[in-house]
């Protein structure tokens, strides 16, 4: 299956379920990946330097050992200086990313790097910290397959959703409608993803979360897929 064809075949009537690799059992990756791979619609794979995200997380040879594994999509999330940004774009997408999301806030490199994402074949996204205006991101809309929100810190786990999380969703949502990209850039929300916190995203817009011990710490994870897959979205 190609890149195009794993992402393409998405489901796009229901909420979708993308597993962050951060929170696996990172000693027995693959044993995990085996474990979850019927109930996963993509796995999300946070790139951090320690610099642009204060944590340091996963590297290419890694993702070419997933790739191996896995025939789900992979979305790589950037979070990376503007200085190294192409150079992990091109990593990434050699050992098999299907799509690569960078940051709004790579203003001296986000335009390059959408260039070099579309080059290479892949989808592009586009990350939004928190606290960063989501109307910055109107001019990208069009070029974007995926658009994420944090809800949370960057690169911290474990934090509460930020109270202003819904609304902010609301907005994008509505912007992805006025410029005519609904059902074409798919909104997610990344970060204080719990049972109390998914109902509420889904109803303000979000298309996809991304689960981490949500997914991998479900004491049964068929009963936890089946509730997401029944959430409705305000899409």
């Amino acid at each position: 299956m190609t890149r195009l064809d794993r992402l393409a075949h998405l489901p796009k009537d229901r909420l979708l379920a993308e597993f962050s690799l951060w929170s696996a059992d990172l000693i027995r990756l693959a044993d995990d990946i085996a474990r979850v791979d019927r109930y996963v619609d993509i796995y999300h794979v946070d790139v951090s330097d320690g610099h642009f995200s204060p944590s340091f997380l996963f590297f290419p040879d890694q993702i070419a050992r997933v790739r191996a594994a896995t025939e789900r999509p992979i979305h790589v999330h950037l979070m990376v200086e503007d200085s190294i940004l192409l150079s992990q774009i091109e990593q990434f997408a050699e050992v098999g990313a299907d799509l690569i999301s960078i940051h709004l806030e790579n203003a001296a490199a986000r335009d390059a790097g959408l260039d070099r994402i579309d080059s290479l074949g892949l989808k592009a996204g586009m990350v939004l910290k928190v606290d960063t205006p989501v109307a910055g991101v109107a001019p990208y809309l069009p070029r974007l397959s995926f658009l994420t929100l944090l809800g949370t810190a960057i690169g911290v786990k474990g934090q509460g959703l930020d109270p202003s999380a819904t609304a902010r969703l609301t907005q994008a949502a509505g912007m992805i409608g006025v410029a005519g990209r609904t059902g074409t850039t798919r909104l997610a929300a990344d970060g204080g993803i719990r049972e109390t916190t998914v109902p509420l995203l889904s109803a303000a817009g979000a298309e996809t979360v991304v689960m981490g011990s949500l997914a991998f710490g479900a004491p049964d994870l068929s009963q936890r897929i089946a509730w997401i897959h029944g959430l409705e979205t305000a899409a």
